[in-house]
């Protein structure tokens, strides 16, 4: 179940581009968010997102090819 919650706000990241505008469509905190995706990134062994620019890695995009769609 934990695995559905990383995937789904991984996956409200890359349709809004925002922790916060994600945190806001899942209806939960940007914190949540955030840990969600670096929990994920950590048992994938991968970065998803670069931080600093918000834009996604090409395992990032990778990944957001399967998820968005699901």
């Amino acid at each position: 179940m934990q695995l559905d919650a990383r995937l789904r706000a991984y996956a409200a990241f890359v349709r809004r581009k925002s922790f916060s505008d994600a945190a806001s469509e899942l209806r939960i905190s940007q914190p949540a968010v955030s840990k969600h995706i670096a929990d994920l990134e950590r048992e994938l062994g991968v970065t998803l997102i670069e931080r600093r620019t918000r834009s996604l890695t090409q395992a990032g995009e990778y990944l957001a090819g399967h998820v968005v769609r699901a």
